[in-house]
């Protein structure tokens, strides 16, 4: 097998793997429940219980949070792997280079995040979020750029509804603007798409998709 489609089987992996990671850890919740809307994302790796947050204080304790740690530190190495893996089938040129360079930069904050839970080192941790926010998300949008010939430029509609959710998601959160789904919600309407969007490109990399055509672009 080349070492695309082995590329593309990381980046098809990483989303469901760091999706499970986040169900499985959230049923491990008790007291209190955890809530999609009210919890953040990464309420599931800290590894103390307690009132956490001074600026929206909530009640966090999460039994299960080296399964969460470990599912982002693996999402992170996947999605690393397909980057590099399929670094010449996506085509050549600077936006397509941008956009990969700009996902190796979120995968580099998934590592981040699930190595340094927030309550044990929050300024690292914070820097692993703000590479999955503003990098994860503006690659996508740069993909919007690519040159039809290559497989980026076979997904800019894709690219395009992404790269905006994830960025006006991002926005939103950061100014805790909520639109009914909660500040917790809102979180996941940022980090998704970049999840997503890794997962289409590995199926357009896939016989059939528009991967062995673009290649030359």
């Amino acid at each position: 097998m080349s070492l695309d489609r082995w590329g593309a089987r990381c980046q098809l992996l990483a989303g469901p793997l760091f999706l499970a990671a986040n169900l499985a850890a959230a049923r491990a919740w008790h007291r209190p429940p955890y809530s999609w809307a009210v919890h953040n994302i990464s309420d599931l790796g800290n590894v103390t219980c307690g009132r956490w947050d001074t600026g929206r204080p909530r009640e966090v304790c999460s039994p299960w949070h080296p399964l969460f740690n470990g599912g982002a530190v693996a999402a992170g190495v996947l999605l690393a792997l397909g980057v590099l893996l399929t670094w010449s089938a996506l085509g050549r040129g600077p936006v397509v280079r941008a956009a990969q360079c700009a996902t190796l930069a979120a995968a580099a904050g998934y590592v981040l995040v699930g190595v340094h839970p927030a309550d044990v080192d929050e300024n690292a941790h914070v820097l692993g979020a703000v590479l999955i926010f503003i990098p994860g998300n503006l690659g996508i949008l740069v993909a919007v750029l690519a040159r039809r010939a290559t497989v980026l430029g076979s997904a800019r509609r894709l690219s395009l509804v992404l790269g905006l959710a994830g960025v006006v998601g991002t926005l939103l959160f950061l100014t805790r603007v909520d639109l009914g789904f909660g500040v917790g919600g809102m979180e996941r309407v940022a980090v998704f798409p970049l999840l997503v969007w890794q997962a289409a490109l590995a199926l357009l990399l896939q016989p059939g998709g528009a991967g062995p055509a673009a290649r030359g672009g």
